[in-house]
This record gives C-alpha cells, sequence and structure tokens, in this order.
C-alpha cells in the first residue's frame, strides 16, 4: 500500500512538472511583449584627412585631426586620431547624414578648423595647413597695407613735428647747420 501511495505522488509530481515546463514554454513564445526588438546602427561614413603643407605639398605628420560630432549648435564630443607619416589618417565610425566639426593642430602650424556634412559612405578631405602670420600691432604703421582700416576723419591729427620741447628749459636742437 505504501508502494501504491508513492507511485500516485510520483506520477502526480511528474504531472505537475510537465504542466509547469508547458506554460513556462509557452511564456517564451509570447515575447513580443517582453523581449527587445533589435535596432541596426545607421550605416557609417568612411573619412580620410590627409593634412599637407600649404607652401610645398609636403605631408605633415603626427597632427592631431579631432572629430566633433555636432547635433544642431552642440558639440557632442571629441575623437582625436593622430596623421601617419603620409599626413593621413582614417575614421569610419561617425554615421551618415550628421555634421562633423574638423579641428587640425600641428605645431608649427595654424589651427584649422571647418564644419563638414558627412553625405558620403567614403569621404576624402584634404587639409593644407599654413605658416602663422605675422601678429598684429597697435605701435606698427598699417596705412599702406591694402586692407589695413582708414583713419577716422573726426580723429585728432598727429602731433606737429614743430612743437615745444619736452622740457621747457631747454633748446631744441637747430634742423640746418649754422651758417659759416
Amino acid at each position: 500500500m505504501l508502494h501504491r501511495s508513492v507511485n500516485r505522488l510520483s506520477v502526480l509530481a511528474a504531472g505537475l512538472g510537465l504542466l509547469t515546463a508547458s506554460l513556462s514554454l509557452s511564456a517564451q513564445d509570447d515575447s513580443s511583449h517582453r523581449a527587445r526588438k533589435y535596432k541596426a546602427p545607421p550605416p557609417s561614413a568612411r573619412i580620410q584627412v590627409t593634412v599637407l603643407r600649404d607652401a610645398n605639398g609636403k605631408p605633415i605628420e603626427n597632427a592631431a585631426v579631432v572629430f566633433h560630432p555636432m547635433q544642431g549648435e552642440r558639440d557632442t564630443g571629441a575623437m582625436e586620431l593622430k596623421t601617419n607619416e603620409d599626413g593621413k589618417t582614417v575614421i569610419d565610425v561617425l554615421p551618415l547624414g550628421d555634421v562633423v566639426r574638423l579641428q587640425i593642430i600641428a605645431r608649427g602650424f595654424q589651427t584649422y578648423g571647418e564644419d563638414f556634412k558627412i553625405d558620403k559612405l567614403d569621404m576624402a578631405i584634404e587639409i593644407k595647413l599654413k605658416r602663422p602670420g605675422e601678429q598684429y600691432s597697435i605701435y606698427k604703421n598699417h596705412n599702406d597695407l591694402p586692407d589695413a582700416p582708414k583713419p577716422d576723419s573726426g580723429a585728432a591729427p598727429p602731433p606737429a613735428t614743430d612743437a615745444a620741447p619736452a622740457n621747457p628749459g631747454t633748446t631744441p636742437a637747430p634742423t640746418q647747420p649754422p651758417p659759416k
């Protein structure tokens, strides 16, 4: 009799096990409500940047090429790469259709910056860097330059050269030698 009770209990336990297994399998089949849907990443462009000297077209090695992906007017981060001995670097993680602000920094050259629209799968950008120009000084006469600003007509005239000496007790030096 004990033997029959154990058999009945084992058959009952096996039945309950099958019932729970079938319920869990049916719950797994209804995955449309719980599972994440796969969203493919947007296609990315391959951008090759070549950095050259403006004067002779030779490559600039070890220049920092900084990519700033833009969302509207906001910079979303920066990715920096260095150029190789041919002055080239390649990036292939920027999504198609985005705008990237490209900044190039190299020792001994002017810093370069410009925005580019990524509209092709394969882009090649060639940048020619210039040497730094002469700094502007307010102490130099820039009137002889073609793009120099013209003085205002309401400005004070330059001081006269025949003005009184700076020290009132001294006499000015003669401008002509005395007659013999």
